[in-house]
């Protein structure tokens, strides 16, 4: 990517969307590949039309939309229909995603990726932002937001990479434990900072070309 990209990650219920609509509120590019994975799979598409024969119609609502937590029991429930999940949805989001970093016009933008780390090389990104959160509190977060029990929402962290992985890859972290007005601080600073190495890699980009 030529636009100097933050790959902003963390674990479940770690508070992503919460720094990401600050990042956004100061006039950053937010790409989400969430809400990509909504868009690839929206009512009258191909993919959801793939979705529901493999799955069965009982994981559609009644207005015809993809019934999200029933699909993540499912998937994490059988290994076989998750890697089936993943090899039909994962091209279709990274093409998506893809298309809107290409079409940004900005020094940088953020790029939401839950399993950033999981990823390994296969997403390139020029920083890895985390947001880090005690495990109890990503529970706890997950269950006051979502329709999921706890034991669904359990296997999906145990899915995740750990605490430990995730910041050993970070280049900057944010605890997300402290109060709304300590995040937006620490948003502003690092917005500050990306914003000055954004112009240093234009630069040597430039430089280069």
């Amino acid at each position: 990517m030529s636009l100097f990209t933050v790959g902003l990650t963390g674990g479940i219920g770690s508070g992503k969307s919460a720094v990401s609509e600050r990042f956004a509120a100061l006039g950053v590019p937010v790409v989400d590949s969430d809400v990509a994975a909504r868009t690839v799979v929206a009512p009258g598409s191909a993919a959801l039309r793939q979705l529901s024969e493999y799955f069965g119609a009982e994981l559609l609502q009644a207005d015809g939309s993809l019934d999200r937590p029933r699909l993540r029991q499912r998937v994490f429930a059988d290994l076989t229909a998750r890697q089936w999940l993943e090899q039909l949805l994962h091209p279709l989001i990274r093409d998506h995603c893809q298309r809107q970093l290409e079409a940004a016009s900005y020094p940088y933008a953020l790029f939401v990726v839950p399993l950033l780390i999981e990823a390994g090389s296969a997403l390139e990104v020029d920083r890895i932002l985390v947001v880090d959160l005690p495990e109890e509190a990503q529970l706890r977060r997950t269950l006051s937001r979502d329709q999921s029990d706890a034991t669904t929402v359990k296997a999906i962290m145990a899915s995740q990479a750990s605490r430990s992985q995730r910041r050993e890859r970070a280049d900057d972290v944010i605890d997300n434990s402290g109060s709304p007005e300590a995040l937006d601080t620490t948003v502003k600073q690092l917005h500050q900072r990306y914003l000055a190495l954004a112009t240093k890699h234009a630069r040597t980009s430039l430089g280069s070309a």
